[in-house]
This record gives structure tokens, sequence and C-alpha cells, in this order.
């Protein structure tokens, strides 16, 4: 029976998150997506395609950055796991990461021109070491955080299904990066003219987005055509302009690092932690440092999550380097701020169908059917996807780049949302075998197994497109094979990945009955939350 001092089982009032609470949780992917996405694939634009530093001493910088993320990710979780202060456990370790982060956030690329390729490999390193020291610091607490949400199975797929739609607006600022660093607005730009030129870039985006409204407003199609060939203004030049990228970089990472501060404030005030009076605070006992670096592997069903994980990032790590060089130097010939807006483009792209992936998958599908099941059909939409991209990246009818784009991100928005909410139930699984709320550790141990298959994937890119004969130096005059196996590298090692994912997931234990049954045995026990 429950405790006659709790809430029952079914009391709505127990497991329900305010629209407001999943709202301030989904804004806060975009700290977790700019602290660990955004720097992988906006190196290589600066550091290889800009300042020519080779593909391998990039690749090996980036996988650097990534080991040493993996120690910080343990630490940091082991720590808010036993963190006990009266503003909760993660609410302050997520308000110093996200200040933290917001203020290093520049650091990755005050680089200037005419460094050796020794100083500009250094200084990666360096720096990026520094970043993700901060980004641990905020992420490991916030994606704990999302495990505390609610103890509902249902309420968990709408949180995350949140989060993700979310996710794929903040996403935008990630296909953003390489557009603004090599916008013609930097075109032998120095410190002393950024306020003109960034005033410049603002008011050209104002002027560009009340002329979408208004042809929107009339119907005017030729006008919405000729808006489209300038996102926001943003014009293609010939490719031979002297843009000044690491300038437009230091600038670019500025402004996210100030929004990146925002964003902590508002989840340090606005959210709470619910199972910290009752579980934490008053727990007899501390998680240990070996339970945040592997004990909770021992757990089953977070092994399948794992594996199915692993076996997905693995295949994908690769996708967003390889298809930023697909669309570069095969569908717009080596022109960099042309392939770099189009890049742009599917960034919107990406948006809008990354929003939808989330609400059709989580909001109607998930409804009918269990976690498993769901991604189990996530996972054969994938496959056709990345089989299409062949023919939808095409020089010759480039547009259709926005749908591979688009429908990328339909599938991966709609994979993590997934991936998040079966993480929540295996927590609750832990506690009834362990008695123990141990988010911190399972979420620094899972970032930390995750984080192995980015390290491989990250190391790989740079060798792959070595291998594949690409050389920057040659700008659209790439060989032939070069782009043929990018193009196909694109396409099949994601593929690879996401059926060895397929076949994981098929042994996930807990279905929706487990979990009824798993939450009446934990609040029999200890009350609802």
């Amino acid at each position: 029976m429950s405790s006659p001092q709790t809430p029952s089982p079914s009391s709505k009032g127990s497991e329900n998150v305010s629209f407001s609470s999943k709202v301030i949780y989904g804004l806060g992917s975009g700290n977790d997506m700019w602290g660990n996405w955004l720097y992988p694939t906006f190196a290589w634009t600066v550091f290889n395609m800009y300042l020519g530093l080779p593909g391998k001493m990039v690749s090996l910088a980036l996988t650097m950055r990534l080991v040493w993320d993996i120690f910080t990710d343990p630490f940091f979780g082991w720590w808010s796991d036993n963190t006990r202060t009266r503003f909760g456990r993660r609410r302050p370790f997520i308000l110093i990461g996200s200040i933290l982060s917001g203020v290093t956030f520049p650091l990755l690329f005050t680089v200037g021109d005419g460094w050796s390729d020794t100083a500009y490999f250094a200084w990666m390193i360096v720096s990026s070491m520094l970043f993700m020291t901060m980004v641990s610091c905020y992420n490991v607490p916030y994606q704990s955080l999302g495990n505390e949400l609610s103890p509902d199975y249902r309420e968990r797929t709408s949180i995350y299904a949140f989060r993700g739609s979310i996710q794929k607006i903040m996403e935008v600022g990630m296909f953003l990066a390489p557009a603004f660093a090599t916008a013609l607005a930097w075109e032998n730009a120095r410190l002393s003219d950024v306020p003109a030129r960034l005033g410049g870039l603002i008011s050209g985006g104002f002027q560009w987005t009340g002329e979408l409204l208004a042809a929107l407003f009339s119907g005017n199609g030729d006008t919405l055509l000729r808006l489209a060939e300038m996102p926001f203004g943003m014009r293609s030049g010939t490719g031979e302009e002297n843009v000044n990228v690491v300038l437009g970089a230091q600038v670019y990472t500025s402004i996210l690092g100030g929004i990146m501060i925002v964003i902590g404030c508002a989840l340090y005030f606005g959210l709470k932690e619910r199972y910290y009076d009752k579980l934490v605070q008053s727990a007899p006992s501390k998680v240990r440092i070996t339970e945040t670096l592997g004990e909770v592997l021992k757990c089953k069903p977070f092994r399948v999550q794992l594996s199915m994980g692993l076996a997905y990032s693995l295949g994908l790590s690769m996708v967003g380097t390889l298809g930023l060089y697909a669309t570069v130097y095969y569908v717009s010939a080596g022109n960099l701020t042309e392939g770099n807006l189009w890049n742009f483009r599917m960034g919107l792209s990406n948006m809008f169908f990354g929003f939808l992936g989330p609400v059709i998958f989580g909001g109607l599908i998930g409804r009918w059917l269990d976690k498993r099941n769901t991604i189990l059909i996530i996972q054969a939409c994938a496959v056709a996807v990345f089989t299409a991209t062949w023919w939808l990246y095409s020089p010759e009818v480039k547009w259709l780049q926005l749908f591979a784009s688009g429908l990328i991100a339909f599938t991966q928005a709609a994979f993590w949302m997934m991936y998040g909410s079966i993480g929540a139930d295996v927590i609750d699984y832990d506690e009834l075998q362990s008695g123990k709320r141990r988010e911190g550790a399972f979420t620094a141990c899972g970032t930390y197994v995750m984080k192995i298959g980015m390290v491989l994937g990250t190391f790989i890119t740079g060798f792959v497109l070595d291998w594949t004969g690409f050389d920057a130096e040659l700008g659209g005059d790439q060989d032939p094979s070069a782009i043929f196996w990018i193009r196909f590298l694109f396409a099949a090692v994601p593929i690879a990945g996401i059926v060895v994912s397929f076949i994981m997931i098929v042994s996930f234990p807990l279905s929706r009955e487990k979990m009824r049954e798993i939450r009446q045995q934990l609040e029999a026990r200890r009350g609802a939350v």
C-alpha cells in the first residue's frame, strides 16, 4: 500500500509536469547542443577549410577533447549525486556550468592567421578541454534532472518530446555557425569593424524577415523564392572573397555564449527537483565514485539501452562532417560561402522536420505502442532516409538536400526523445533493485560510453577524409573518387549503425506493463513523489 502521507500512484498531481517546466527544460537542450556538438562540426570549417590544418590533426584534437570529456562527465555525475544544498543537487551545477561555458566559448576560436599547424593543434586541445570541463559541469546535472521530472511512463515521453522538438529549434544555431562565420560581411574585416559589420548583419536579417512576412501574407511566390536564395539577408559570393572566418567564429560563439548564460539562469530559477527533498536529502548513504564509473553497468536494461545508443551514435557521429563536405564540395562545387548558406537552409529544414519527429512519434505513435516498438519503427524509417541521401544530394537539383537534412532530423529527434524516455525507466528499475536514486551515475556512465562512440567516429573522420583523397587546397577541383567515397560513406556508415541499434533494442525488457508494476512496487515502498 502507498504511504498514507503521500499521494497514491494514480494521483495525477504527482506525475504531471507543467507546460512551462517542459518548455524551460527543453530550452536547456540548446546549451547541450552548442556545448557538445557545435565545435566538432564548426572546427572543420575554421581549422581545416579556412586555416588549412590537416584533417588528421583536426580529428586528433577533437578526439583528445572527447577523451578528456570521458573523465569529466563521471566526475560531475558523482559530485552532483552526492551534493546536498538548500538549492538542490543539480541546479547549482547547472547555473555555474552554464555561466562558465558561456564565458569560455569564444576561446575555442581565439587564434590568428599565420600560426603554425602545431600552434593551431595545441590551441584546439587546450581551449576545448577547458571548455568541455565547463560543459560537463552543466550537462551531466542537466541530463540527470530530466530523469527526475516525472515518475509516469507516458509523461516522461511527453517531457522528452518537448525537449526533442525545442532542441531542433536550438540546432539551427549549429547550422547557422558556418554560414555566419563565412558571411560576406566579414570580408577583409578586423576586430574594430565588428560593431558595424554585426550591425549590418542584424539589420539585414530584420529587413529579410519583414520582406518574408509580407510575401507570406500576400502570397508572392517570386519574392519567396528570391528570399530563399539569401536566408536572413546573407548572400552567396563567388568563393574568391577574403572572408575573415576566424573573426566571424569569435563573434558567433560570443553571442551563443551569452544565450547559454541566460538559459542556465532560466533553468535554475524555473525548475524544481522533484526527488530531492523526499528521497535524496534524507538518504543515509551516498553514491560511490565506483558506481558512476561502472557499477551501474550491472543493470541489464541499462546495458541494452547503452548498446542501442552506442551503435546509433557511432554511426551518426560522422554524418555532420561528411554531410557538410558533400554539400560544400559536391553540391556547391567548393564554393564555401554558397555551400555554408545551403547548410544553413538545411538547418531550417532540420528544425521544421525535427520539430515534427517527437510530436508524431511521441505524441501519436507512442500513445498506442510501447517505447521499444516505437523505436523499432523510427529505426526502420531512418534506414530508408539514409539510403535516399544518395539521390537527395544533387548539384543539378540543390534544393533536394533540404529534404535529406529534414528527414534525417525527423528520425534523429524521435530516436533521442525515446532514448531519454527509456533512460528514466531504467533508473526506476535500478531504484527498485538498489534502493538509491542514481540519476547522475547513470547519466555520467551513459555519456562516458556514448562518447566512446563519438571519439571513434571523430577520430576516424579525418583519416577517412584523407583516405578518400580529399584536399582542401583543391577547392571544387576534388578527385571524383573522393566525392564518391564521401557520399557513399555518408549513407552507408549510419545505416550500419542503425541496423545494429535495431537489433539491440529488440531485447529491451521494460515494457509499459513492466514499468507499471515497478512504479507500484516503488510507491508501496517509499510513497509517491
